[in-house]
This record gives structure tokens, C-alpha cells and sequence, in this order.
């Protein structure tokens, strides 16, 4: 009995090397969890048997315990590479194939857009996330109500102008120019004071220029504005407003009020005009002149604004710390894509190891339960930053000489019972 035990000794202190061997090996391996070899001492002991003088008959591997305490972040310059950070708990949700509803559960978070445009790791795992509305809310959180993340493959949509916000301070001391003698001709710059310009664009992204032509007449704070657009042929056009066909808007300042505009003056025309290209809808935008003012300063535009723009590209992502993937386009806008669904479990030291730092749900583990980061016990995800392993190399070189001294250990009580076996058989 006495070799059986000592071999059991043996077999103990090989599995605590191999676990050791195994963390130090994954050292470097990104959301890597550390685990440590549990035992439990052997008795045999038949049903009447006095424990009080029972003789321990070794020891067995009750249990390797995977440690799911957080590794340290590493800071990285790629938004696809996301750690879960805070201490808090949570798994990414991963779809092993498009086809399947099968969900394996991973801390690494080293992430990359494939040629289909979804996201996922490595091994190819497709990272799953929440359907959102168009405010990033999330729409459902049912488990089953999860997709693969999948960036639109569409070049931003374009929108067409329909609100222009433009301001300038007129100078008080131009000179007065007769608008009946003298009518605004962006050819000849003797008969406007001032002018400036802003961009606009038509319903299928085509851009083109405004022209503000200022007057000031002579009547005393009074402005007159035209505005000319340029078509796609280069040549400019006045554009009229849509009341009666009027091209002239006109600008009064009250000095009373330091120069802004005087109450009675609506501060806002609509201007229509065609489409800037072949087969755009025909513009019709609302020009809004309020917070211009006239003083004794130089002309200067205050404020200039619309709310068109042209067709974009996708040129990057951005993943906050709720986990909101924006998918970020060349003319500015942004879409809400998904939100990154995060799962955790009753007892996660009951889920299976499968390879490649993921697990399958078991028994054990009990019932997966998912969410959003940042609320119950998930913890917040950041973007540009990696967890790596949890394992304390120090520590586990320590536990490599301790199990190597428990295997010598173990060897001697071999080699002494043998030598006991040996006398024995020499007896004579």
C-alpha cells in the first residue's frame, strides 16, 4: 500500500506541474485565465472500521479551479481591441459560425473587421451584440434577439440642405449705396457692400456654393441681401424666395438695441430651387439671418451653419464604455451599428475550457445571464486596451519549486519503501 501511496503522491505533484506549466505558458496569451490543482487526502476505511487509527492511503486530484480574477489592462492604439474593466464581471458573447446558434463565452477582446465586414477574433468567432434604435438604446435583450456586429456596408446616406443659418456684423460706416439707381450684380463689386458664402447640398450629395450679396441702401440701417447660388455648370443663379417669387430680402437694425436687428423683422427666408445634379429632389431650405448685426466693427461673419451633407465613407469605429459600436463616416455623421452584449454566470469555475481562452456554458455554470456593460455587475468595456493574462509569474515559479520538491519528496518514500521491501526480501 505504501508505493500506492506515494504514487498517488507522484501523480499529485506531476498534475500541480502540469497546471503550472500550463499558466506559465500562457503568460502572453490575451484574456488568459490562471488555474490552480485542488486535492483531496484518500482513506479506506471498511464500514466498521475505527477512523481514530486509519491509515491515510494518499491523495487525488479533486479539481482544477479556474481563477477569473481580472488581469491587468494593456493600453493599445486599435478601437477594436476591448478589455472589460472596473474589477466588473462579464464575458464577450461569440458566435462560432453564422449558421448556428451555439454561444461561446471569451475574456480576450482582440477583435478585427473581416471582409464581410463583421466583427471578429482570430479564430473567427463573430462578436454578438444588441440590436439598438437609432439613439443607441438597445431594443432587446434577449439572448435570442442577438446578432453577429456587422458594420453597414453602404457609403453614408446623403442629406439635403434645409436649414442655413447665417450671421454677419454689417459696418456702420459703409457707404450708402441707392438700390434703385445702383440694384445688387455679383458682377460689378461696386454695387454691393459685402459678401460672403456657405456650403449646401442636394439630395444626392452634390455640393455647391451660396453667395450673400449685403447692400446697405440709403435708407439709414437698412441692408439689402440677395443670395446667388452656383450651378453644376459654374455659372451663378439668383435664388428666389418662395413667397411671390421675390429676390430681395431686406435687413433692418435697430441702434437701440446696439445694432441687431430690429423686432419687426422676420429673420428667416425660404429660398427654392432646383436640384444641383441630374435626378436630385428640388431644394427648398430656409435661410435664418438672426444675430446679424450692424456696428461700427468690420464686416465679419459671426456664424455660418447648415444642416446638409454629402455621401460618406466609412472611415473608423468608436466603442464607448456601455459599448455602443458607432460606425464614423468621412462626412461627419455617425450611426449607431449595435450595442456589445456581455454574459456572466452563477459560477463561472463550472464552464468548460475549449481552446483559444473561450467556454462553453454547462450545468455547472449555471444559466448564462447577458446585459449591457455598465449596469448590475458588468463591468465597463474599453476600447484601445487589452486584458492580458491573470497569471503572477513569480508566483507560479515558486509553486514549480515547491511541486518539484513534493515530487522528489514523494520519489524518496519509493525508493525507502523499496529499500524496506528489499531487506524483507533478504531475510533468511
Amino acid at each position: 500500500m505504501s508505493f500506492n501511496t506515494a504514487l498517488t503522491g507522484l501523480n499529485a505533484a506531476t498534475a500541480d506541474l502540469n497546471v503550472k506549466s500550463n499558466n506559465i505558458a500562457n503568460i502572453n496569451t490575451i484574456g488568459f485565465k490562471g488555474s490552480r490543482a485542488e486535492f483531496g487526502d484518500v482513506y479506506a476505511l471498511s464500514t466498521f472500521g475505527n477512523s481514530n487509527t486509519a491509515i491515510g492511503t494518499g491523495v487525488v486530484l479533486n479539481n482544477v479551479a479556474q481563477q477569473f480574477n481580472q488581469g491587468n489592462l494593456e493600453v493599445t492604439n486599435n478601437s477594436l481591441d476591448l478589455a472589460i474593466s472596473g474589477n466588473g464581471q462579464g464575458f464577450y458573447a461569440l458566435a462560432p459560425a453564422l449558421d448556428t446558434e451555439q454561444v461561446l463565452y471569451s475574456r480576450a477582446g482582440a477583435f478585427n473587421i473581416n471582409r464581410d465586414g463583421y466583427i471578429t477574433n482570430s479564430s473567427g468567432q463573430y462578436l454578438l451584440g444588441f440590436p439598438v434604435n437609432a439613439d443607441g438604446s438597445v431594443s432587446s435583450t434577449a439572448l435570442g434577439g442577438t446578432n453577429p456586429i456587422r458594420l453597414p456596408v453602404a457609403a453614408g446616406v446623403p442629406q439635403a440642405t434645409t436649414e442655413v443659418d447665417i450671421a454677419a456684423n454689417l459696418p456702420s460706416t459703409a457707404l450708402d449705396i441707392d438700390p434703385i439707381a445702383t440694384p445688387i450684380d455679383p458682377n460689378d463689386p461696386t454695387t454691393y457692400t459685402n459678401s460672403t458664402s456657405s456650403n449646401i447640398f442636394d439630395s444626392l450629395g452634390n455640393e455647391s456654393t451660396l453667395t450673400y450679396y449685403y447692400q446697405k441702401t440709403n435708407v439709414a440701417n437698412e441692408w439689402n441681401v440677395q443670395v446667388y447660388i452656383n450651378e453644376p455648370t459654374g455659372s451663378q443663379t439668383i435664388v428666389p424666395f418662395d413667397s411671390g417669387g421675390q429676390t430681395t430680402k431686406t435687413l433692418i437694425f435697430d441702434p437701440a438695441l446696439g445694432g441687431a436687428l430690429d423686432g419687426g423683422v422676420t429673420p428667416t427666408e425660404t429660398y427654392d430651387f432646383s436640384g444641383l445634379s441630374s435626378g436630385a429632389v428640388d431644394l427648398s431650405f430656409e435661410i435664418n439671418f438672426a444675430g446679424s448685426t450692424q456696428n461700427s466693427a468690420a464686416f465679419t461673419v459671426l456664424d455660418t451653419d447648415q444642416n446638409g451633407f454629402p455621401t460618406g465613407r466609412l472611415t473608423g469605429l468608436d466603442i464607448d464604455d456601455t459599448g455602443l459600436v458607432q460606425a464614423q463616416y468621412s462626412n461627419g455623421q455617425t450611426t449607431n451599428v449595435a450595442k456589445i452584449v456581455l454574459a456572466d454566470f452563477p459560477n463561472p469555475q463550472g464552464l468548460k475550457q475549449i481552446g483559444n481562452t473561450a467556454w462553453e456554458a454547462t450545468l455547472d455554470s449555471g444559466d448564462v445571464r447577458i446585459g449591457e456593460a455598465g449596469t448590475g455587475s458588468f463591468g465597463l468595456i474599453q476600447s484601445g486596451a487589452l486584458e492580458t493574462s491573470n497569471v503572477d509569474l513569480t508566483k507560479e515559479l515558486v509553486g514549480l519549486i515547491t511541486a518539484q520538491r513534493n515530487f522528489q519528496a514523494n520519489s524518496k518514500a519509493i525508493e525507502t519503501n523499496n529499500a524496506v521491501t528489499q531487506t524483507i526480501i533478504n531475510l533468511r
